[in-house]
């Protein structure tokens, strides 16, 4: 049976795009059964419905309080019974309403533990690094500290400025973001203490995961 798969975004979603192509594929082990987004402007909504998949929006604005947020946002995630719910630039913070009811997912521009945080790729470049890139990750009570599940380096190049080194870890992010959920689906995985294991049943999401906040 495929695994069930919710994408949150709150902007253009290429990697959402990318997961949209790739489990239409035979094999994948995975469906995007829906794209939700936290503003109705997100544009990755777009390219979720032309694709045929279901999308939601829970707008942040519409809420005074952020756990009654969460828990609106948990609700809706609960209608699709995911298996798996990636965060592919989603731009705010998840608490335990959500994160102790479901397994959560990101990708980061950089080789976590180095450069955690919203400015990754600049804060690589001002601290001179030759080598940065990818990380995806389960997400837990720090910022991007949640154990490593995949990681690709990627060189920076003498003329880099931060959109063009970004750019080019955002194809390689796309890449892995589609092997990594492919694998997670069709093997399963387990965590022991940090390590992350491919294959095996599936765990049930630990109630002390708290979600970063996203790029």
């Amino acid at each position: 049976m495929s695994s069930r798969v919710v994408v949150l975004i709150s902007g253009a979603g290429s990697n959402a795009a990318a997961l949209l192509d790739a489990a239409a594929e035979p094999g994948f082990g995975a469906s995007v059964v829906a794209v939700g987004a936290d503003r109705h402007s997100a544009d990755g909504l777009a390219l979720a419905r032309h694709a045929g998949v279901e999308t939601f929006t829970v707008p942040f604005a519409d809420y005074d309080d952020r756990g009654d947020w969460n828990a609106a946002l948990s609700e809706r995630l609960d209608a699709y019974r995911p298996d798996l719910v990636v965060s592919a630039g989603f731009m705010r913070i998840l608490g335990a309403e959500v994160l102790e009811r479901h397994t959560v997912i990101n990708i980061h521009p950089a080789l976590l533990p180095a450069f955690p945080g919203a400015h990754a790729v600049r804060d690589a470049l001002a601290y001179g690094v030759r080598i940065t890139g990818a990380t995806v990750h389960l997400v837990d009570s720090g910022v991007d500290t949640g154990p490593v599940i995949d990681q690709a380096a990627v060189r920076v190049e003498p003329d880099d400025d931060t959109a063009s080194l970004h750019e080019r870890i955002k194809s390689v992010e796309r890449r892995m973001l589609v092997e990594v959920v492919g694998r997670l689906a069709r093997e399963g995985w387990s965590v022991q203490g940090r390590q992350v294991r491919l294959g095996g049943p599936r765990q049930s999401p630990s109630t002390e995961y708290v979600a970063e906040e996203n790029r």
